[in-house]
This record gives structure tokens, C-alpha cells and sequence, in this order.
């Protein structure tokens, strides 16, 4: 997995994360790692692009699911149990769509297990980029 980022103007400063490759097991804390170095250095909006993305298991989901728990403040899951980390989805699926962390074209097997988890409900996916950053 290759990560990139990058700084982006839309009403407020967002921070562009693209991933790219798989998104699993053996790379989920590096996305993790790169979203929380980013929220030390000031971030607060973070849009992730996952246009390059060709592959998302179950971690991968759990890696999402904690940038957005972080991004509201919220303390992380225990990643070394993760069951637990993944049953802890349900119920932040509850509170809604995330407004400080968006998906930029996710790519159509990926948007599948997106839907079929119910994360399509609770992130905002974007096809254009402009849009998403004006999303903010």
C-alpha cells in the first residue's frame, strides 16, 4: 500500500489522504499512523481518496472506522482485539454520517464492501474532487 498526502483548499483546509493498493491486514495501522500524524500536525478534515484502491478486508474497515473516531474526538478501539474493534462499528454507525472524514471514488469493488458493511451510511462518498473539498 502507498500512501500520499497533501494539503487542499475547499472552505477550510483539507487534509487529502490517498491510499493505494490493498487496504488489510498487514497495512491498516499505517493508515491509521499517517491519519493520527496528520491530526498532530493540526488536521481536522480529512478527505480520503481511494480512487488507487484495489482491495479492503475487514481491517481495513477498522482503520476507517478509527480515523473517524479520532477525527470526533473519540477514543480509539484496542486494535490488538479486533473483535472487538470491529463490533465497536455497529455502534458508531449509529451516530450518523461523518462530517470530518470523506471518501473521494472508491473504485466499484471496494464501494461493494463499503455498502455491504453499511458504510455507505455512514461516510459521505464523493466522485468529484473539487466537490468533496467544498463538501467541508
Amino acid at each position: 500500500m502507498q500512501i500520499d498526502i497533501s494539503l487542499e483548499q475547499g472552505n477550510v483546509p483539507v487534509t487529502v489522504i490517498k491510499v493505494s493498493g490493498q487496504l488489510d491486514g498487514q497495512t491498516y495501522k499505517d493508515l491509521i499512523s499517517s491519519a493520527q500524524n496528520v491530526m498532530a500536525g493540526g488536521a481536522k478534515h480529512i478527505l480520503l481518496d481511494l480512487s488507487d484502491l484495489t482491495f479492503i478486508s475487514s481491517a481495513g474497515l477498522v482503520s476507517l472506522h478509527v480515523i473517524a473516531l479520532l477525527l470526533r474526538g473519540e477514543a480509539a478501539p484496542d486494535l490488538e482485539h479486533g473483535w472487538a474493534a470491529l463490533k465497536s462499528i455497529d455502534r458508531s454507525r449509529e451516530s450518523g454520517v461523518q462530517k470530518n472524514l470523506k471518501l473521494l471514488n472508491p473504485r466499484p469493488e471496494v464501494t461493494n464492501v463499503l455498502e455491504m458493511v453499511g458504510f455507505s451510511s455512514f461516510f459521505e462518498t464523493h466522485t468529484d474532487k473539487q466537490k468533496a473539498l467544498e463538501s467541508f
